[in-house]
C-alpha cells in the first residue's frame, strides 16, 4: 500500500481541528497525540478492514478505549473517504451520528466508550472469539495513558497473556497530560514497557510522531505470532501538530475559538482535502454464521418429591441449551462449582471461559462476545457483580445481549454473613434501561427462564439461590417474560403474598400459618386459602 501517510495526517489533524471548532466542544488535543500512531495503524497497510463491510467477520477491530478522543475516530473515517466535508462537521450536534464519545449510530464504532477503562476487556473478548472461531481478524485497542489507572484495564492485560491472545495488540498514547495536569507516570514510558512485560505482554517503546518507527513497530510485532499480546508504549505530546497547544496544560476538552484555529491552520500549511486514504482489504471473505431461531425447549426432570437449588437447574440448562445454540458462550469468575457453570466446563469445555476473580474484565469480555454474534452467559454470586456494574450499564448503549446470572442471594445464604449476600444487584439490574430481571423460585421455572432468557434479544438477569427449594410447578407450565403466577386464592381473599424465588416460599409458609390463624380472629370462613403469587420476571419499567 503506497498511501501518502504524512498528508494523510495532516488532512486528518485538519479534520479534528476543524470539526471541534465547528461542535464548539471536544477533545482536539487527546485527538492530535494519538493521530500519527492511529493514521500508521488505519493507512499504513496493517489494519485489514472492508468499509463497505462493517461486519464482515474477517474484519480486523478497532476499539477507541480512550472515547474522547472521537474527533480522531471520525477523522480517520473522513480521510477515508467514509465520512463527508460536510458531515464530519456536525461533530458533537442534535440529530448527528458523530457524537461526543463513540456510540452504534456511528456504523464503524465498535463498541461505545467514554467511560474509561473498557475498551481492552472488550477487546479480550473479542480476540479470544477470534481465536476460537479461527478467524484471521486483528483486534487493535487505543488506550489513553490516565485510563491506565484503571483496575479493570490490568484486569483484561492479566486475562489476554493466560490466554495467549496474539492477535491482539493495544497502543496506549502517553501523551503526559490528564484532564487536569500530569498523569501519574508522564512521560516514564520505561514504566509502562515493564508492566507490560510483567504482565506478559510484548512490549514496544516508540516516537509516536514518527512514522516510519510507527510502521516498523506494527511489522514486527504484527508478524510474530509468538502467543504474546503485544503493546506498543508511544511518547507522544498532547496537542501536537499546533505549536500552542504542543504539552500545554489546560487545553484538555477545549475547542479552539475561530481565531486560534486560523492561526492553527495557517501552521499545519496546506492541506490536500481530495486525498483520500486506502484501507488494506482483509485477506479472505467470511460469511458471518447464521443465528441460531428458536429451538425447542430440553428440559431436565425433576421430580415433584424433591428438592434442587434454582443454581443447579442453571447449570442443567446451560448443558441443554448448548446443544441448542451453536453461539453459546459461558463466563465464570471462579465459581463454576457453586454457579453450576462447571456442567457446561465438564460437557462443552470449548464454549466455557474462566475469567478468574475479575469481575468487571469478564463483563467487557461479554460485550465483546456479544458484538461479535455470541450468546454469552455471565456468572458469578450476586453480591460480586455490583463491581461490574458501569460495565453493565455501558453495554445497553452497544445493544448487548447479555445473559447475567447471579447466586447465592439475598440472606438465605445465612452463615456466610452480609458481604455474601446478594441484595443490591437486583435493583441495579433494574435500573438499566431495556434489561429483564428473571427471580426464578424452583428447579423447573430456573430452567424454563434461562432457556427464556436466552430466547430475548437484550440484557437479562437471573437470580439464583443456593439452598435447595420445593418443586412447585408441574414441567408443562410456561414462564413467558413478564408475567406471574398465582400459587394460592379463594373468594375471600383479604390479603395478597407476593414474593419471588427464595422469599417465595417464606410467603408460602405464611399462608399456611394465615390460614390457621386469620379465620379465627378476624371470624373468616373456614374455606378460607389465602393468596401467595410468585413475582418472577419483570421489566425495569414495568412496574411490577
Amino acid at each position: 500500500m503506497k498511501n501518502n501517510l504524512e498528508q494523510l495526517a495532516k488532512l486528518v489533524r485538519y479534520h479534528i481541528l476543524t470539526s471541534t471548532t465547528a461542535a464548539g466542544s471536544g477533545h482536539p488535543t487527546s485527538s492530535l497525540s494519538a493521530t500519527d500512531v492511529m493514521t500508521g495503524l488505519f493507512f499504513g497497510g496493517h489494519y485489514h478492514f472492508d468499509l463497505s463491510q462493517p461486519d464482515n467477520p474477517a474484519n480486523d477491530r478497532l476499539i477507541f478505549s480512550k472515547g474522547h478522543a472521537s474527533p480522531l475516530f471520525y477523522s480517520l473515517y473522513a480521510a477515508a473517504g467514509k465520512v463527508s466535508g460536510e458531515e464530519i462537521l456536525t461533530l458533537r450536534q442534535f440529530g448527528s451520528r458523530l457524537e461526543g464519545h463513540p456510540t452504534l449510530e456511528f456504523p464503524y464504532t465498535e463498541v461505545p466508550t467514554g467511560s474509561l477503562g473498557q475498551g481492552l476487556s472488550v477487546g479480550v473478548g473479542e480476540a479470544l472469539n477470534a481465536k476460537l472461531d479461527k478467524l484471521p481478524g486483528r483486534v487493535f485497542v487505543l488506550l489513553g495513558d490516565s485510563e491506565m489507572a484503571e483496575g479493570s484495564v490490568w484486569e483484561a492485560m492479566q486475562l489476554a497473556a493466560h490466554y495467549k491472545l496474539d492477535n491482539l495488540l493495544a497502543v496506549i498514547d502517553v501523551n503526559r497530560l490528564g484532564q487536569r495536569g500530569e498523569t501519574m507516570q508522564g512521560h516514564n514510558l520505561e514504566d509502562f514497557k515493564r508492566k507490560g512485560e510483567a504482565f506478559g505482554w510484548q512490549t514496544e517503546i516508540i516516537d509516536g510522531h514518527n512514522l516510519e518507527e510507527i510502521d516498523a513497530v506494527y511489522k514486527k510485532l504484527l508478524s510474530e505470532q509468538n502467543g504474546l499480546p503485544k503493546l506498543v508504549v508511544a511518547k507522544t505530546l498532547k496537542g501536537k501538530g499546533v505549536s500552542f497547544l504542543e504539552d500545554q496544560d489546560n487545553w484538555h476538552g477545549k475547542a479552539l475559538k475561530q481565531d486560534e484555529l486560523a492561526k492553527a491552520l495557517q501552521e499545519l500549511g496546506e492541506v490536500d482535502k481530495t486525498l483520500v486514504g486506502e484501507v488494506q482489504l482483509p485477506e479472505q471473505a467470511v460469511k458471518p454464521a447464521p443465528l441460531p431461531g428458536h429451538p425447542p425447549i430440553k428440559l431436565t426432570a425433576y421430580p415433584q418429591d424433591k428438592t434442587v437449588a434454582t443454581r443447579k437447574a442453571y447449570g442443567n440448562a446451560l448443558v441443554n441449551l448448548a446443544a441448542a445454540y451453536a453461539n453459546l458462550v459461558v463466563l465464570d469468575a471462579e465459581t463454576s462449582n457453586s454457579t453450576y457453570a462447571a456442567d457446561i466446563k465438564k460437557n462443552y469445555p470449548e464454549k466455557f471461559v474462566e475469567c478468574y476473580i475479575a469481575e468487571q474484565n469478564m463483563a467487557g469480555m461479554a460485550l465483546g462476545f456479544s458484538r461479535r454474534g455470541k450468546l454469552p452467559f455471565v456468572s458469578t454470586f450476586a453480591a460480586f457483580l455490583s463491581r461490574a456494574f458501569d460495565q453493565i450499564r455501558m453495554s445497553q448503549y452497544a445493544a448487548g445481549n447479555i445473559k447475567f446470572c447471579g447466586s447465592h442471594a439475598g440472606v438465605s445464604i445465612g452463615e456466610d454473613g452480609s458481604s455474601q449476600m446478594g441484595l443490591e444487584e437486583l435493583s441495579m439490574f433494574r435500573s438499566v434501561s431495556g434489561s429483564v430481571v428473571l427471580y426464578p423460585s424452583d428447579a423447573v421455572s430456573a430452567e424454563k427462564l434461562v432457556w427464556e432468557a436466552a430466547r430475548h434479544q437484550g440484557n437479562v438477569y437471573i437470580q439464583t439461590t443456593r439452598k435447595e427449594t420445593p418443586i412447585l410447578y408441574a414441567a408443562e407450565e410456561d414462564f413467558p417474560i413478564g408475567g406471574s403466577k398465582t400459587l394460592k386464592f379463594s373468594a375471600h381473599d383479604q390479603a395478597t403474598e407476593i414474593g419471588a424465588g427464595v422469599t417465595l416460599h417464606e410467603a408460602l409458609a405464611a399462608y399456611e400459618e394465615l390460614r390457621g390463624n386469620i379465620p379465627h380472629r378476624a371470624g373468616l370462613p373456614a374455606d378460607y386459602h389465602g393468596m401467595g403469587q410468585n413475582c418472577m420476571v419483570g421489566k425495569p419499567d414495568s412496574g411490577q
